[in-house]
């Protein structure tokens, strides 16, 4: 008889395999009934493989309410084998709660409250180092504000300068049939002008700018976040936003202006060209219907509100990149997720300014 019960103490004999405790499970369920044993006692066993540990946890877990059951007898080898199999030492999952629909609403606002604090906080933080940069360029690279320049403004020009000149084109040539219905040739310059200064030259300049520049803001700080190299110049005393954002907010206020005043006037020549060809109009009532119709005001309000959607790139950009967890998952997780809220900022921003500046 592979076991038996004397004075509440359970023995097993034999060997606790998966070809025995079958029988095991059979005969101690008749032998115990409604009885609990105080101990199990192996010192008749033999050999014990992961199906015996796993019913000697069995048998623990059913009557652990009663109390702890006690294993004694066992052999060095066979305690090992225990110890080493058991899963009563595993921690226990948490079961899973199912969330209502106002918890679901209420941890939503607290998670964007946190996510709009942390962003707030990594605002202000780089607008003070940006502002104490201009008179003090210590924990910064030599020579990083030309050569993030280089890259978020030049670099940037051959694609800035299709896309305005495609739209400009458009612009004009679907206004033009209008236009020309009414005998209203020579407003095309004036609709161009307005529409390109105040609206789609800083726009479409900024949606370039954040898929592009963007996207390699927050990919670049999110590997050195992953790769921890983050961690590396804070044990050096270096304040990563000192030494990483810095140098690009400087560069990017510097070239957003001038990549947009670029923009409209790529633009206005893609617009000249439906203008002069279609309309036949002469390039000097082109050129002098567009400086007339476009004030001062117009022109602070383009480059000051593509000034606004550049930091704005820079901090989406920088905030996902330094929020990322995990490996390059979480890089093309964060760069996704940058773009996408940088081309939906520049969008309302630029609602916000067209009603302020109607």
């Amino acid at each position: 008889m592979p076991c038996k019960l004397t004075n509440n103490v359970l023995y097993f004999m034999g060997e606790l395999s998966a070809k025995s405790v079958p029988q095991l499970m059979q005969e101690s369920k008749a032998l115990l009934g409604k009885d609990k044993p105080a101990m199990i006692d192996l010192t008749g066993v033999s050999g014990i493989d992961n199906a015996g540990v796993a019913y000697l946890d069995a048998i623990q877990i059913k009557y652990a309410s009663q109390g702890v059951l006690l294993i004694k007898g066992a052999s060095d080898e066979i305690q090992e084998i225990i110890t080493t199999f058991s899963s009563l030492k595993l921690p226990v999952p948490e079961p899973i709660v199912n969330i209502g629909f106002f918890e679901n609403i209420g941890n939503s606002v607290i998670v964007a409250y946190e996510s709009m604090y942390q962003a707030m906080l990594l605002a202000s933080e780089i607008y003070y180092w940006s502002f104490v940069g201009i008179f003090n360029h210590k924990g910064q690279r030599k020579g990083s504000l030309v050569q993030q320049a280089t890259l978020l403004g030049s670099q940037a020009l051959p694609i800035v300068a299709l896309l305005s000149f495609i739209i400009g084109f458009i612009l004009s040539l679907q206004s033009a049939v209008q236009l020309r219905n009414f005998g209203a040739n020579v407003f095309i310059a004036d609709l161009l002008a307005v529409t390109m200064v105040r609206e789609m030259g800083p726009m479409m300049t900024a949606i370039i700018i954040a898929g592009r520049s963007g996207s390699a803001i927050a990919s670049e700080i999110a590997t050195m976040q992953v790769t921890e190299e983050i961690d590396a110049l804070k044990m050096m005393a270096l304040s990563p936003i000192r030494y990483v954002v810095v140098p690009k907010f400087h560069a990017i206020t510097f070239v957003m202006p001038i990549l947009v005043a670029f923009s409209i006037l790529v633009g206005m020549i893609g617009g000249g060209i439906i203008a002069l060809g279609f309309l036949d109009l002469s390039l000097h009532t082109f050129v002098s219907r567009s400086i007339e119709i476009i004030t001062l005001k117009d022109l602070v309000i383009s480059l000051g509100k593509s000034t606004v959607f550049a930091w704005v790139i820079v901090i989406i950009g920088s905030y996902f990149g330094f929020q990322v967890k995990g490996g390059a998952e979480g890089v093309g997780k964060a760069t996704t997720a940058s773009v996408v809220a940088s081309i939906f900022a520049v969008i309302m921003l630029d609602a916000m300014f067209s009603l302020l500046y109607l």
